[in-house]
């Protein structure tokens, strides 16, 4: 994001083919090292590897903020400052405490290296994006944004196409759409939904993303997907691959525990949507389901 009255630049940097290592930032968020793109690096140890070599890359003067919960071993520099952030843990250097929801938003407390603004409310749902917020506000401390430009961006925020996407929010029905495609992403995104909404019945139709991306989480994929109380899933979204043998939605779909489990071809899907008469409808995956979230949208209107 370039901005003329800013001396900073920000951007989101991309571990998928290794590009993110031909960056030298000043500052650095790391929010995820999830093991991914096992395509490229071959095991999670890889991709580890990967995000350290990128903490060595930030410049002399520079800050390495990194989420608390993640295990990687950074190498320590005398002239870069490693700082860590997290939704609750008070051990960290930016956290949140005192989170409630107020009118279906977080409100909560931001810690910020001992001190502390109380009531910051964020304009978008979702516990996931409380953790993205506190990630947020912390860089936007380091680099000397004001407590009351934080206020009204957080509270001002109201999120980006398809991530936690509200597409229906009625008394009788939400259609949520989110990009969300890897096990982790479905995890969080699925109890933020279950925290909005605890007493609803949670509805999910994923796409699975890659046939590669399948074939090494598939076991993790089901048990995210166990969280909901129905699922539909559609056939694997391929990409830039070509199919692999014995790999297919099936095999998750073969792991997974729900008295309303099904594969569906998307001519069919607004049908089969229909019959479920979902409550909360969560439509997930980084494929061609962007193009079905209107359809669907528009039938269940």
């Amino acid at each position: 994001m370039l901005s003329e009255r800013s001396d900073y630049v920000v951007l989101e940097a991309d571990e998928f083919d290794r590009s993110f290592l031909k960056l030298k930032p000043y500052l650095a968020l790391v929010s995820s090292a999830d093991a991914d793109h096992l395509d490229i690096y071959g095991d999670d140890r890889s991709v580890k590897e990967s995000f350290v070599e990128f903490g060595g890359l930030i410049k002399a003067g520079g800050i390495l903020l990194t989420k608390k919960e993640i295990e990687l071993e950074f190498k320590e520099r005398d002239e870069v400052c490693h700082l860590r952030y997290s939704l609750e843990d008070q051990e960290a250097d930016f956290f949140a405490d005192n989170i409630r929801l107020v009118d279906g938003l977080y409100c909560f407390d931001f810690y910020a290296r001992g001190a502390v603004m109380k009531d910051m409310v964020l304009g978008v749902p979702g516990m996931v994006n409380v953790e993205n917020a506190v990630g947020a506000c912390a860089v936007a401390c380091l680099t000397g944004v004001g407590e009351d430009e934080m206020r009204r961006a957080l509270c001002g925020f109201k999120g980006i196409r398809r991530r936690f996407d509200y597409r229906i929010k009625r008394d009788d029905l939400v259609l949520i759409d989110d990009y969300a495609h890897h096990p982790e992403e479905i995890k969080a995104t699925i109890r933020s939904v279950r925290a909005l909404y605890p007493k609803r019945r949670v509805t999910g139709v994923f796409q699975p993303h890659l046939f590669s991306r399948t074939k090494d989480f598939y076991k993790d994929f089901a048990r995210s997907l166990n969280q909901l109380d129905e699922l539909i899933m559609l056939d694997i979204y391929p990409a830039r691959e070509e199919p692999m043998e014995g790999v297919s939605s099936h095999i998750i779909l073969d792991l997974v525990d729900l008295p309303v489990r099904k594969i569906v071809d998307k001519k069919k899907l607004i049908d089969e949507i229909k019959a479920v008469n979902p409550e909360v409808l969560l439509m997930m995956g980084a494929g061609d389901i962007d193009k079905e979230i209107d359809k669907v949208a528009n039938a269940l209107r």
